[in-house]
């Protein structure tokens, strides 16, 4: 199998880079990548005696999950330094500045010779990785220098190949992590089964702690105090073209909510598309120069970054976009913390809370505008809101579980 990997790797590598002559993300994974050690060597330098912690993900979402983490080790062992890698750019580049940690990065391509020279730099006490992202020749070099490995938030169906009779190589890669740290118990009786039991611990997601945080440290955001008044508003977050549609048509259809919208995609061409797919709409841009006829709009379009999470706390019900698409819909507990019901496109079976909310009443899924507008005359908005928001609390807790974990492994005694 690891001729397969080999294959797959040279491949991967040479597609990515033949896209990135006409391709922007993928230019940006290639070029972020170049004289990776020359830079890395240069701006990372540690003392005698501090201990070292290296944490990838994959993307933003990733991130968010391992974010509670680094806060909680910075927090108790102030004397660690943090290197945060990401594989794709929508982390990367949305990330690249994040305070918590002390050097940010992609993650040189998965190869013998980089595992080592990498290592060779970083020194690592402590490797984190996050729910996905199993490189081999990684984890097999942290393996064989005995440094600390575990996965957090891990998640697991019996669909993939560490399950399957030919997946042994995948398997391996998984031997390799010190621990395993799972959302849920299907997980770990998935684990147990190919004789990792003795280190997975069912700890939850993170995310949970995440949102939680990001709730407790609300800010008000002023175009969307002024926009909402005291009318009722759907904030819809992270759409595509699929939900927005279906948005469109309904707010057509004369219902009495306003809409906030925030799209996956912030580019010109598509800020322009949606403004024309909502005539009654004004950007979030705009708010400065339109101040005082902001609140007779009845949508506003958010066209730039790191407001969605706050603005949900502004909403009556939350649409979280993506649900049209294979991948699924995007992370609904940002919305549901603040006690609001969420309700997203069909393909939500892949994501463990959103089968939990929807078994609870806490969301709903729709088809079309039709099913839209039936769920929003049939809601009970309160009810389903309280119970969005208890779901949440009750889930808390699995970044004290991991770092209550470290504590015991005293990996920091020096810190």
């Amino acid at each position: 199998m690891i001729f397969f990997y080999n294959i797959f790797r040279v491949a991967y590598k040479t597609g990515i880079k033949l896209a990135a002559n006409w391709n922007g993300k993928a230019r940006k994974w290639v070029d972020g990548r170049k004289n990776w050690q020359q830079k890395l060597a240069a701006n990372w330098k540690t003392e005698p005696g501090q201990p070292v912690i290296w944490m990838h993900c994959a993307s933003l979402g990733e991130f968010e999950q391992g974010r509670p983490i680094i806060e909680g080790i910075k927090s108790q062992y102030p004397n660690s330094k943090l290197l945060l890698t990401f594989f794709s750019p929508s982390g990367y580049e949305v990330r690249k500045n994040y305070m918590g940690a002390d050097h940010v990065m992609y993650l040189p391509f998965d190869s013998r010779e980089n595992a080592a020279a990498f290592i060779d730099i970083v020194q690592p006490k402590l490797a984190i990785f996050v729910k996905y992202e199993f490189w081999h020749y990684y984890l097999a070099e942290l393996n064989n220098r005995k440094i600390e490995t575990i996965l957090v938030s891990g998640i697991f169906r019996s669909s993939q190949p560490f399950f399957q009779w030919w997946g042994g190589f995948n398997r391996n890669m998984l031997h390799q992590f010190s621990h395993l740290f799972v959302q849920n118990a299907a997980s770990k009786e998935l684990l147990d089964r190919i004789g990792l039991g003795d280190k997975t611990t069912v700890a939850g997601d993170t995310r949970f702690d995440r949102v939680i945080t990001a709730a407790e440290h609300w800010k008000p955001v002023e175009p969307a105090d002024i926009f909402c008044g005291t009318d009722a508003v759907m904030v819809a977050g992270s759409t595509w073209a699929e939900d927005e549609t279906i948005l469109a048509e309904w707010m057509q259809a004369g219902n009495q909510h306003k809409l906030i919208i925030a799209p996956h995609e912030i580019k010109a061409e598509n800020i322009n598309r949606l403004k024309n797919l909502f005539p009654k709409a004004i950007t979030f841009s705009e708010f400065s120069s339109n101040l005082s006829p902001l609140k007779t709009y009845r949508t506003l379009i958010i066209d730039n970054i790191g407001y969605l999470s706050r603005l949900y706390k502004y909403a009556s019900v939350c649409h979280v976009g993506g649900g049209f698409n294979k991948s699924g819909h995007h992370n609904i507990l940002e919305a549901a913390v603040y006690g609001k019901p969420v309700i997203t496109g069909p393909n939500f079976e892949k994501f463990k809370e959103s089968v939990d909310l929807k078994k609870l009443g806490g969301s709903f899924t729709v088809n079309n505008s039709r099913e839209l507008k039936e769920v929003m005359l049939q809601m009970n908005i309160s009810a389903a809101g309280t119970i969005a928001e208890n779901y949440v609390k009750e889930n808390a807790g699995a970044t004290a579980a991991i770092l209550s974990w470290l504590q015991e492994k005293r990996l920091f005694t020096n810190a």
